[in-house]
């Protein structure tokens, strides 16, 4: 399903449940569960922690769904509510946001992700965990906004209009944030790459 087609229908979804069908908002939670999971393990390092988390998230939307006007995208809204949510659990319990865990493989802009996937050599898989590493770990020192920024434009597959919509920002800002954790972690592996 495109975008634009998912988006409309989850706009007839939401409709329906501002009308009072709860059966709507089922649907709704089946199509997002699995996003808005993944999304809050980003802050939320405990897997029954996280579920918890993404719990209270719909149960947060579900509750502020009346309000919702449509000035941006259902899951737009929704990655908002989830982002904050999994935000205050950790400040509740007095944590910092952790670490966001990276796969190699998804950071489509390294490029060598292929070559490393069928190259099964000890050699190779030594060079595929230092890149993982350093790709981590430079992640990991990023400022949040720029962390956050590149993890659902890299991980998450948002459009730079969403990533804006949910960090309440301008595109521009967005762009620029992106740009500048990409260029950090490029640095970084730059080395590592030549070799």
């Amino acid at each position: 399903m495109s975008n634009e087609s998912q988006a409309a229908n989850d706009q007839v979804l939401v409709k329906r449940v501002q009308a009072g069908d709860k059966y709507a908002f089922d649907l709704l939670v089946k199509q997002y569960q699995h996003k808005i999971i993944g999304l809050i393990g980003r802050y939320v390092y405990d897997p029954h922690e996280a579920m918890d988390v993404a719990q209270e998230a719909f149960i947060k939307a579900y509750r502020a769904l009346p309000g919702f006007r449509g000035d941006s995208a259902f899951y737009t809204w929704l990655y908002r509510i989830a982002i904050n949510t999994a935000k205050n659990h950790l400040v509740s319990r007095s944590r910092r946001p952790p670490d966001v865990d990276i796969d190699v493989d998804d950071a489509h802009y390294i490029g060598t992700d292929s070559e490393l996937r069928d190259l099964d050599t000890p050699e190779h898989a030594l060079y595929r965990d230092e890149l993982e590493r350093v790709v981590k770990t430079t992640l990991d020192r990023l400022p949040e906004d720029l962390r956050v920024a590149l993890t659902l434009r890299e991980f998450e597959g948002m459009s730079y209009e969403d990533i804006a919509n949910v960090m309440d920002c301008p595109v521009g800002t967005v762009r620029s944030r992106i740009f500048r954790a990409r260029e950090a972690i490029d640095k970084e592996i730059a080395p590592l790459l030549a070799n």
